[in-house]
């Protein structure tokens, strides 16, 4: 059976989109900052890693092992704010999230707000069983993030994700269809 075509998630205050070449300019932009990219491990930082970044790019959602990403974007005036993740595992009942957060939009409840609405897309239209998440451990505000969002912690894995020519921690996170189903929401 195809895939249906992404359809732009609405909530009170924002619109989940597919990220276009269009967005390049400001998803660049708050990825190079370094209170933004010190926990990622991407931060397209020339031509060449843009490049990449948009060839590993899904056209579409819940292609078994490709990203999809979208763009968060204000629904009062369609402002990009941010974007979400979303890599399709080989397991097709499984999901790995990621959001960014341009600095002067967080603390505001967007993220929260934009993963609430993704996580229903991917469980009740997308019928998942699971999604996950990879945080570095000194990454604070995103562990209270996810954490709010009903993911509990399955493990800590010990410089097990290389940056440049370090290593460092990892924490990963999860949520079950049932237990998203069961959890109140934010």
């Amino acid at each position: 059976m195809p895939v249906p075509a992404f359809l732009p998630i609405t909530t009170a205050r924002l619109v989940l989109r597919s990220l276009q070449r269009a967005d390049a300019d400001t998803l660049f932009f708050y990825r190079a900052l370094p209170e933004v990219n010190q926990y990622q491990g991407f931060a397209a930082a020339n031509e060449q890693q843009q490049a990449v970044f948009w060839q590993m790019l899904a056209e579409q959602p819940d292609l078994p092992d490709s990203w999809f990403q979208l763009a968060i974007c204000l629904a009062e005036n369609q402002t990009m704010i941010g974007d979400l993740g979303l890599h399709f595992l080989t397991d097709t009942a499984q999901v790995e999230i990621g959001i960014t957060l341009a600095p002067a939009f967080q603390g505001r409840g967007y993220a929260s707000e934009a993963m609430s609405a993704v996580f229903d897309y991917l469980f009740t239209h997308l019928h998942k069983h699971r999604i996950t998440a990879s945080i570095d451990p000194r990454n604070l505000k995103s562990i209270a993030l996810v954490r709010k969002m009903g993911m509990r912690q399955e493990g800590h894995f010990i410089k097990s994700f290389k940056a440049g020519e370090e290593w460092f921690d990892d924490l990963y996170f999860a949520l079950l269809e049932e237990e998203y189903h069961a959890f109140p929401k934010p």
